[in-house]
């Protein structure tokens, strides 16, 4: 029985140190291991992202683009990852939405800055880069793909197979969401990242009285069926202002 077993085992030691890297990450405060490099993630973010923009209408106002680029960028830099080249788009929907991939793209509903003030904005981004800095959707690509991820990586994936895996993952992960503790995370980072910038991390609460309203009139609201419940959000969040020694109200 162990002689039987004895090839696989050392098949995926090999895969694992091959294709295994280990670093700390400041958004999570933990050393983590990725099998999946910072060029992959990229690659994959870009394609979804090309990918979005063929199915969806784009939002090409100039002055709303630029200004959706300055809080973003701005947030980007006082982010854990701002050594990513991040691209920022608005897609031509009403809906109160944002979503973010792999590798730095971030989509945001034009409802959602039509909707929201400076602050609002900063918050609800640095709550995206959050996601991207912690890198929750590679994660979810590991924990989902599994020993097919590592098999991929091995053999490099001639067939294309375990990417188209991989996006239909992530597609999965913008549309229902990440788990709490992820979503927890990011608000938390958001609030960070927009106190950093120059932005009142409050605003995050007017956001989600904002959403609440909303919510009561369009159940299918994106945002609120993706996330956990707007009350557990905002006491998470003012234990993080907490944190950082600043008045909850």
């Amino acid at each position: 029985m162990i002689t039987n077993k004895l090839p696989i085992f050392i098949l995926f030691a090999l895969i694992l140190l091959w294709g295994c890297t280990a670093i700390y990450n400041p958004a999570t405060q933990k050393r983590e291991y990725y099998f999946i490099d910072e060029d992959s993630e990229v690659m994959m973010g870009n394609n979804m992202a090309s990918d979005i923009q063929r199915k969806n209408k784009i939002f090409s106002d100039k002055i709303l683009q630029s200004y959706l680029n300055r809080i973003g960028q701005s947030i980007v830099l006082a982010s854990d990852r701002s050594d990513l080249e991040y691209h920022f788009y608005i897609l031509d929907d009403d809906q109160i939405n944002a979503f973010a991939l792999p590798g730095g793209h971030i989509f945001v509903n034009k409802g959602l800055i039509d909707k929201t003030n400076d602050h609002e904005l900063a918050f609800v981004l640095g709550h995206e880069i959050g996601h991207v800095s912690a890198r929750h959707s590679v994660k979810r690509l590991q924990s989902a793909l599994g020993v097919n991820l590592l098999l991929g990586i091995a053999l490099r994936d001639p067939d294309h197979l375990v990417l188209k895996q991989a996006v239909g993952v992530v597609y999965d992960v913008v549309a229902l969401g990440y788990s709490r503790q992820d979503e927890f995370l990011a608000d938390s980072l958001g609030v960070k990242y927009s106190l950093k910038a120059g932005y009142d991390p409050k605003a995050a609460f007017s956001l989600f009285k904002k959403m609440e309203g909303e919510g009561k009139t369009n159940n299918q609201l994106v945002f609120l069926m993706s996330h956990p419940p707007i009350k557990k959000r905002v006491e998470k969040i003012k234990t993080t202002l907490d944190e950082l020694k600043l008045p909850t109200k």
